[in-house]
């Protein structure tokens, strides 16, 4: 029989957790119930609140005592977050949901994101049609609308507990055993403007036995990639679109943070790298763009989404913090350049060609690259041509083999 674990201040949404639990229960499936509030459950949890402070050597009485709703809240985050992963480990339950407003949410999520991949996670919640990536990260959360809030059960509240409910069910009652041929896993990444490029390098991987994962350069794509190369799944990495860094320099809002490109020189992990994309910022629709940005030259991608060409200078930061980045390498590293352009629009006739914008970046990364641990390698091409795309893959092969 599987069972499902609820997570949630059983205090102040005591009635609503006991409803969802009922209906869990009516087919035939287990709950394993777990209080992360501050004060007494109104009813009986498997894992008490106590536990939960416990786990980080706190101590429940004492939160109490404080009466600092933000202070408890981070200390019972912190204490779920060590304690949730030991008990799926220990065979507790098979998935987990929760539900909450902006609180509830905050609390719970980053336990949830400590479980592994595939591990059913299903989220209700106020914040769900807003930005929800402090919320997910970088795992596999499913995050649903409560529409109202989590405030007391009503006609749409019911429903929307009751679809939660059944989707978890779904998840945790049917599964599908893949049975696949292991391969070595490669790591590439892509945005639209490189997607030629990394296409080409997939089927020359592909067909010479190598499975290939493939990560949207936005942000949470490359955080992803790098967990995962952290984690070991990883054996050699085509990080042929690093545009990621263009964002956290300039102030774009697609980001992966100041950890980008260290995973795999941390590692040791075989590496081939690019600058795919390296000439363009992303920001939201044309009306969200920063006023100092305005006189630059914009290029409107969607209605949702406007792209910033990078200047000279912004270049010339990005080939400094790359080689920064690359030289730290302890694995075998090499970074290709191609000089007739970084991204689908960076050539002859597109909005964001720019051989001198581009120049800059190649001889700041010329350089600033240790060529001891570094293999600087230079082609007459542009990134989206298949020859280019091939030969990075080939060079990956040869690393890791």
């Amino acid at each position: 029989m599987k069972t499902i674990a609820i997570a949630g201040t059983f205090d102040s949404k005591g009635t609503e957790y006991l409803y969802v639990k009922k209906l869990i229960e009516s087919f035939g499936v287990k709950t394993f119930t777990i209080h992360i509030g501050v004060f007494e459950p109104a009813f009986k949890p498997d894992v008490s609140n106590r536990e939960v402070a416990q786990a980080v050597d706190a101590d429940i009485n004492e939160i109490v005592r404080k009466k600092d709703r933000a202070s408890a809240t981070e200390i019972l985050s912190k204490g779920i977050a060590v304690l949730l992963p030991q008990l799926y480990e220990q065979g507790k339950f098979d998935g987990i949901l929760s539900f909450g407003g902006s609180g509830g949410t905050a609390l719970i999520t980053p336990a949830m994101q400590k479980l592994p991949i595939g591990v059913p996670k299903v989220m209700v919640s106020t914040m769900a049609s807003g930005n929800t990536e402090q919320y997910v990260g970088t795992s596999d959360i499913v995050m649903i609308p409560s529409i109202v809030d989590v405030a007391g059960l009503n006609v749409i509240s019911t429903k929307i507990f009751d679809n939660a409910v059944f989707a978890i069910l779904g998840m945790v009652n049917y599964t599908h055993d893949i049975v696949a041929e292991k391969k070595p896993l490669v790591a590439a990444t892509m945005f639209g403007v490189t997607t030629p490029c990394v296409t080409f390098a997939r089927e020359y991987l592909e067909a010479r036995g190598y499975e290939v994962l493939i990560f949207h350069a936005t942000g949470t794509g490359g955080k992803a990639m790098e967990n995962l190369i952290e984690s070991g799944f990883i054996q050699g990495v085509l990080d042929l679109t690093t545009t990621e860094w263009c964002d956290e320099i300039v102030g774009g809002v697609l980001s992966a943070g100041p950890n980008r490109l260290e995973a795999a020189g941390k590692k040791g992990i075989p590496q081939v790298v690019s600058v795919g994309a390296l000439d363009m910022v992303n920001f939201g629709a044309i009306d969200t763009v920063p006023t100092e940005f305005l006189n630059r030259n914009l290029y409107k991608h969607n209605p949702s989404v406007t792209l910033m060409r990078t200047s000279k200078d912004e270049n010339l930061a990005l080939g400094k913090v790359i080689a920064e980045k690359l030289n730290q390498a302890t694995g075998a590293t090499v970074l290709m350049l191609p000089l007739l352009g970084v991204s689908g629009i960076d050539m002859e006739n597109q909005p964001f060609y720019g051989p001198a914008e581009d120049q800059v970046l190649f001889d700041t990364l010329r350089g600033a690259i240790d060529k001891n641990v570094v293999d600087l390698e230079e082609f007459d091409l542009h990134i989206n041509d298949k020859l280019f795309a091939e030969t990075a893959a080939q060079k990956l092969i040869d690393l890791m083999k």
